[in-house]
C-alpha cells in the first residue's frame, strides 16, 4: 500500500485536471510525486496515534492523506483558496482534518487546532518563499510545537543546520538554535516534483530545545544576533554598535560585560554567547 494515494505523476494530473488547476510559480507551488520521500517523513516524525499535527501548504492533499493514514488529527494551513475544495475532499471521507484558508506567515495561533487538540508537530512540504520564516515565527509563537519534519529548499537547510563559523550560519541560524535543534535530515531529488522546482531540496528535523532559558532573554538574545550581523563582514565589535546605533565603545563594554572578544566576527559566537549578550542588553 503507498503511503498517499497522491503521490504519483498520474493521480497528481489527475487531481489536477478534475478540478481545473494548475501550479503557480508565485506561491512556490511544487507538488510531491516520490511516495518513498512520503514514507520517509513520515518515518522521520515518529507520530503517535491521534497526534495533532499542524501542515503548512497542503497543496492538493498529497503529503496530508498520509498524514491521515498514519493516525494523524491534521491542521492544514492554505493560502491558495483553488485548493480548498481538493482539500474537503478528505474532510468528506471522515478524516479527521481542519482546513484553515489563512496565509500561514500570519494566521493567528490560536487557529491551529487539530480535531485532536492544538498542533505539537509540523510535518510540511513548505513554500520556498516563506519557510525560514513559517518555521522560526512558529516556534517562537506556539508554544505547543514539540518538532517539525518540513521540505524545504536546500539552502534554507543550510542555513538552520549551520554551525558557528561557516558561510551559512547567520542571524537566523542563532534564533532558530534557541528555540530548537537539528536531528536529521535528508536531500531531495528535483524529479520528485511536479513541476520539478528549479532548486535543490531537504527535509530537516527539528526538535525544540528545552534550556531553561526565561522567553525575555530568548528574545534578547535574538535582538542580539540581529544587531551583531547588520555588517557581518565586520568585526562584532564594529558591526553590533552599528547594528544598535550605540558607540564602538560602547559596544565593546557590551561585549566585555558578556565575556564576548571584541575583536571576532558574529558568525564565531555560538547561540549561548548571544544569551549571554542578550542578559547585557536586558539590563
Amino acid at each position: 500500500m503507498p503511503y498517499s494515494r497522491l503521490a504519483s505523476p498520474s493521480a497528481t494530473i489527475d487531481v489536477l485536471k478534475r478540478h481545473g488547476l494548475y501550479t503557480r510559480k508565485n506561491l512556490g507551488q511544487h507538488f510531491l510525486i516520490d511516495d518513498n520521500v512520503v514514507g520517509r517523513i513520515i518515518d522521520a516524525a515518529e507520530l503517535q496515534p491521534g497526534e495533532p499535527v499542524l501542515e503548512v501548504g497542503p497543496g492538493i492533499g498529497t503529503l496530508t492523506d498520509a498524514l491521515l493514514a498514519a493516525g494523524a488529527s491534521v491542521v492544514a494551513v492554505e493560502y491558495d483558496d483553488r485548493l480548498l475544495p481538493v482539500l474537503d475532499g478528505l474532510v468528506e471521507e471522515g478524516a479527521s482534518l481542519t482546513v484553515v484558508h489563512a496565509d500561514a506567515v500570519s494566521v493567528p495561533t490560536e487557529l491551529l487546532v487539530a480535531p485532536a487538540g492544538i498542533a505539537r508537530v509540523m510535518v510540511a512540504n513548505l513554500p520556498y518563499s516563506v519557510a525560514a520564516t513559517v518555521v522560526l515565527r512558529l516556534f517562537e509563537e506556539l508554544g505547543s510545537l514539540e518538532r517539525a519534519i518540513v521540505m524545504v529548499q536546500a539552502e534554507v537547510a543550510d542555513r538552520m543546520a549551520a554551525w558557528p563559523g561557516t558561510k551559512c550560519y547567520g542571524a537566523y541560524t542563532v534564533k532558530l538554535g534557541l528555540r530548537a535543534r537539528v536531528v536529521s535530515r535528508f536531500p531531495v531529488p528535483r524529479s520528485c516534483f511536479l513541476p520539478p522546482p528549479r532548486v535543490d531540496s531537504a527535509v530537516i528535523r527539528l526538535d525544540r530545545i528545552d534550556a531553561g532559558t526565561d522567553d525575555s532573554l530568548v528574545r534578547a538574545a535574538a535582538k542580539a544576533a540581529d544587531a551583531a550581523f547588520t555588517q557581518r563582514r565586520k568585526t562584532v565589535r564594529n558591526s553590533l554598535a552599528a547594528g544598535l546605533g550605540v558607540s564602538p565603545e560602547r559596544a565593546s563594554a557590551m561585549l566585555a560585560a558578556a565575556g564576548i572578544d571584541d575583536s571576532v566576527r558574529a558568525e564565531n559566537l555560538t547561540p549561548e554567547q548571544y544569551v549571554d549578550l542578550g542578559a547585557v542588553l536586558e539590563r
